[in-house]
């Protein structure tokens, strides 16, 4: 069987149309459907597997069928594949329904009467595509001309408004469902509930770990496990570089836009949880060890207070003397 696209160029080129595909109708953020969901790239590999596995099984099936061909069919198999696309009858007979064109042999089946020195005119017919695109547009134009400027329906302007209405109402709608509170950098604290961890991992899982591994023990990112930090540890430093992402590093993007500070907040959370759990295979340490800053003694800020308050009362006193 003749192939009109090889399939180095074949396999290529579907697996690039459901790729794009693909990255189209997944809603995936700032970041690629095949990173944010490993899924996606187990199918992408398992489906570019099964089109070269095609590919070989047909190119065995050609092989062994044209094993078993008398030399007189690979004969007539040959000079079939010899006609070019353009020549093929199928090809042939579309031409012919689409331009109903006359050979050089029926030019006299449509010659006119006409002949200006020598030149002679001949009576095609329009091509039938050429017609019914003709007709179409003629009928839209009558439907349209009724519809807007007969019947009086809605116009652009009134079509904007309606579509504007419909979407801050979906954009109410969703508030209403799934409110976001607002974490800022001064407020976010340490969840530990059950229930904001396995969140903050789920969403770990979905953005994180094809950069840091599902356990958190570092790919192409640093390993979170361990004691060291690049960019600060604890709660708020971790919470910022998720939020606001790196200026030294671009693979780590801000996610503050796209996941809302409330869910940076559970993945931040939900990264300290995996301090010390040690997974096999994870990265050497990078960064600088990081202490948790000792809270400041109440009682001492207290007596800083009191004496700053007797300073200035006796200041005031002097300057009542005065």
């Amino acid at each position: 069987m003749k192939k009109l696209i090889p399939s180095y160029v074949r396999v290529p080129l579907i697996f690039a149309i459901v790729f794009g595909a693909m990255e189209y109708f997944i809603d995936s953020g700032d970041h690629p459907a095949f990173i944010k969901y490993p899924m996606v790239s187990l199918f992408l590999v398992v489906f570019l597997f099964l089109l070269v596995a095609i590919e070989i099984v047909i190119s065995a099936v050609d092989s062994v069928t044209n094993s078993l061909l008398t030399d007189e069919q690979r004969k007539q198999i040959e000079e079939a594949q010899t006609i070019s696309f353009t020549q093929s009858k199928w090809f042939q007979k579309l031409m012919d329904s689409m331009t109903r064109s006359k050979s050089i042999e029926q030019e006299s089946d449509v010659l006119l009467n006409h002949d200006y020195d020598g030149i002679k005119e001949l009576d095609n017919v329009l091509p039938p595509w050429w017609v019914n695109l003709f007709y179409a547009t003629i009928i839209f134009g009558l439907i349209y001309l009724v519809r807007f400027h007969v019947t009086g329906d809605y116009n652009q302007a009134q079509e904007y408004d309606q579509e504007v209405a419909a979407a801050n109402l979906e954009i109410e709608k969703n508030k209403l469902l799934s409110p976001k509170e607002e974490i800022t950098l001064d407020k976010v604290t340490l969840l530990t509930d059950a229930g904001s961890l396995a969140k903050g991992k789920e969403i770990f899982t979905n953005a994180c770990a094809a950069c840091h591994k599902p356990d958190g023990g570092g790919v192409v990112g640093p390993n979170l496990t361990d004691e060291y930090w690049i960019n600060g540890g604890g709660i708020k430093n971790v919470f910022k570089i998720i939020a606001e992402g790196s200026k030294n590093n671009p693979t780590m993007v801000a996610w503050a836009k796209t996941l809302g500070t409330a869910e940076v907040q559970k993945v931040a959370s939900y990264v300290l949880s995996l301090q010390g759990t040690k997974p096999a295979g994870a990265k050497p340490a990078e960064g600088v060890e990081w202490e948790e800053p000792e809270a400041p003694d109440s009682n001492s800020d207290k007596e800083q207070q009191n004496e700053k308050k007797e300073s200035n009362q006796d200041e005031k006193n002097e300057a009542e003397k005065k």
